[in-house]
């Protein structure tokens, strides 16, 4: 019962934001939104625990195709950040605004990047690819690349509003389909360039702004116990976000980064990673 208590633990957290999403906003759909995320959570969290190596892909293609699919085709919702800033500028606390809010701006101060190690439909294809481990170092600079994809996507939204474009909800519907088709491109293609699945999240996911700031304080984090370390350097070698997992400190290089895969815990030789 012990090794399932944090399994519970993550479907009670869902259940808790589930149950008040859908007293607040009166809207069942939220309870069973909710819900079922944690339950897929929990479930994968169990598969782990347990040793299952595919875990956290049961997970991603859990949530993944759901969100991808469910929300965002045949419910015609825009869950990628387009969406968010549409409804930002709507004034209105619904779908996009609520899955920023809980999955990449405040749920990371629990949970830092583990939308991306486990929800990200992007990453959820990128990481059936061939180059699980990075072949070289991090380019560092091509990461501000991320920043002018945030710019830019707050700006083409901002200038529909502006210029006072009509069907709006008919363009958010394209822009996600068109959106996905660009990230998907994209991340194929940088991760052949680079050979490293993960390139896209590196160099050009816009969603890296959000998730970057409250993960440096997240609660569920890899620690490494110093004392034991014999710099092998296997963690660092096998970890797809270039994160220096042999550092126990937050300010560890690419600290935020880390999307709890735990693929540096299964190789240390000497159990320093937990």
């Amino acid at each position: 019962m012990k090794k399932l208590l944090p399994s519970i633990l993550m479907l009670a957290l869902f259940e808790a934001v589930a149950v008040s999403l859908w007293l607040t906003k009166n809207n069942i759909f939220y309870l069973l939104n909710f819900s079922y995320i944690g339950l897929c959570l929990s479930v994968g969290l169990t598969l782990f625990i347990s040793g299952r190596r595919y875990a956290r892909h049961f997970t991603q293609f859990a949530v993944g195709t759901y969100m991808l699919v469910y929300l965002g085709i045949l419910s015609r919702e825009n869950m990628q950040i387009e969406g968010f800033w549409y409804y930002l500028f709507s004034g209105t606390f619904e779908a996009a605004t609520i899955h920023y809010a809980v999955a990449k701006i405040f749920g990371p101060l629990l949970f830092g990047r583990g939308w991306c190690g486990y929800a990200c439909w992007t990453a959820m294809v990128l990481d059936c690819l061939p180059f699980k481990t990075p072949a070289a170092p991090r380019k560092e600079k091509l990461g501000a690349l991320r920043y002018v994809m945030f710019g830019l996507s707050l700006l083409l939204v901002a200038g529909l509003f502006w210029g006072r474009a009509s069907h709006l909800e008919e363009i958010m519907f394209w822009m996600f389909l068109g959106g996905n088709a660009l990230y998907y491109g994209a991340g194929i293609f940088l991760a052949y360039h680079f050979q490293d699945n993960r390139a896209f999240c590196k160099y050009l996911c816009p969603v890296a702004v959000f998730l970057k700031p409250m993960s440096y304080f997240s609660l569920l984090r890899v620690h490494c116990d110093e004392s034991k370390c014999v710099h092998c350097g296997k963690c660092r070698r096998v970890c797809p976000m270039n994160v220096e997992v042999n550092k126990e400190a937050r300010s560890r290089k690419n600290g935020t980064e880390c999307i709890l895969c735990y693929e540096c815990t299964r190789v240390c030789p000497v159990k320093a990673l937990k």
